[in-house]
């Protein structure tokens, strides 16, 4: 495929990448000779994918552009009924304006650098206790059934004051929530009404025995006349649920995917254990299976790398093709373990940027010092080529990271 004849094209998107831990060819071709394409996403509907550093924080910092979906003329990401998560009217209610900035600040009160640095010691004891049960099981094992699925679960367990037994089935509904092609229209639905009815018993039992954590507080604002709302209760707490469990799970199997697939880059932490930090930083910018990106929706016409994007047109933005952006960073398509800066755009950019970035990166730095200082031998027990890649949901990840120590 040359890049004279790419923009011609309508390529359909996602595209496929030859294997868990390299990008797709299209993204370095797009960059230089179409960063604005025409694509045709899995419902059928056409978009514009953005694949520039420059574009894709234009696009995410611009209030011109809308996250919901939900409006008329624009594009559907997937063909289920009320469509994925971007696609949710509910959501609609807090894309934007004053709304979503007072909901906004509630939430980041949880997720503060200091309230999380406080958390960074039972992550810990957390990571240790799942390393002991992996280690006692032995070798060959999977890292994420063992330690990337359960702790982040654990984790947001403990934020919204769940139980600890019920994170299965808390994973389960929230794959439903991203599917692309994953699951049925059936199975969609009656996982929706299952996560509904349980939330809705949880947060009964909240407003009856308020404890330490987000969903009391958030009861508790609602109570004392705040405008939140029995539906807002539900969306907080499916979004922190879905945001904080499922992306971090994914992370921390592909961070170990990555690091391990290259011997030299494990060696080079055991050697300097203070590298710590930036990896997770690099790990974050060269993840090549992030998964969809961000869709955004404009409502008057602008222009991105010289090309007119018309009025209502739905913009796809990929944050990863853009994190190998050549004019962004020196090196750009090589891992440097201790790139500083690194203003790498994973957690988004402008009003929107992740609100539990902090928590995700204490999540990730907590496991890997963990398992340098536990696993100093850890290595990977297949070929990074035969890692299996999560298929036909919103976000990338690996299904299985088999390891031997």
């Amino acid at each position: 495929m040359s890049t004279t004849d790419i923009s011609e094209q309508v390529l359909e998107y996602p595209f496929r990448a030859p294997n868990a831990v390299d990008p797709p060819e299209e993204w370095a071709k797009l960059r230089q000779g179409c960063p604005v394409a025409h694509i045709r996403l899995p419902s059928g509907d056409p978009a514009v994918l953005v694949t520039r550093m420059a574009d894709v924080r234009q696009v995410l910092s611009d209030p011109r552009f809308t996250r919901s979906l939900a409006q008329e003329g624009a594009s559907r990401i997937t063909t289920n009924e009320g469509g994925s998560a971007f696609e949710s009217k509910d959501a609609a209610e807090l894309a934007g304006g004053e709304a979503h900035e007072k909901w906004r600040r509630f939430i980041m009160r949880w997720f503060t650098v200091k309230r999380i640095a406080a958390m960074q010691q039972s992550i810990e004891a957390m990571a240790n206790q799942l390393i002991d049960a992996m280690v006692a099981k032995g070798a060959p094992a999977d890292l994420v059934s063992e330690l990337a699925f359960p702790l982040p679960v654990w984790v947001i367990a403990e934020i919204l004051g769940i139980a600890v037994e019920d994170r299965d089935k808390l994973a389960y509904w929230s794959n439903t929530m991203l599917t692309l092609t994953q699951f049925t229209q059936e199975e969609v639905n009656n996982a929706q009404m299952e996560f509904h009815q349980y939330l809705a018993r949880h947060i009964a039992k909240k407003r009856a025995e308020p404890g330490d954590d987000l969903l009391s507080d958030l009861i508790r604002a609602a109570d004392q006349g705040e405008q939140i709302n029995e539906k807002i209760l539900f969306m907080t707490a499916q979004g922190v649920l879905v945001a904080g469990h499922e992306t971090t799970s994914n992370m921390i199997g592909k961070m170990m995917g990555m690091l391990l697939s290259d011997r030299k880059r494990w060696e080079q932490l055991l050697a300097e254990p203070s590298l710590v930090r930036s990896a997770v930083e690099e790990v974050l910018r060269f993840d090549a299976n992030a998964g969809f990106g961000l869709p955004r929706f404009v409502t008057e016409e602008i222009e991105l790398s010289g090309t007119k994007v018309p009025s209502r047109t739905t913009v796809i933005c990929n944050m990863a093709a853009a994190n190998r952006d050549e004019k962004a960073f020196e090196r750009a398509d090589e891992m440097v373990l201790n790139r500083s800066p690194n203003a790498h755009i994973t957690f988004g950019a402008g009003a929107h940027s992740c609100v539990g970035q902090a928590l995700a990166r204490t999540e990730l730095q907590t496991v890997l010092s963990v398992l340098l200082r536990r696993l100093p031998t850890l290595e990977l027990a297949v070929a990074p080529s035969e890692l299996p890649r999560r298929e036909g949901l919103l976000v990338g990840g690996i299904e299985r990271v088999l390891v031997r120590w």
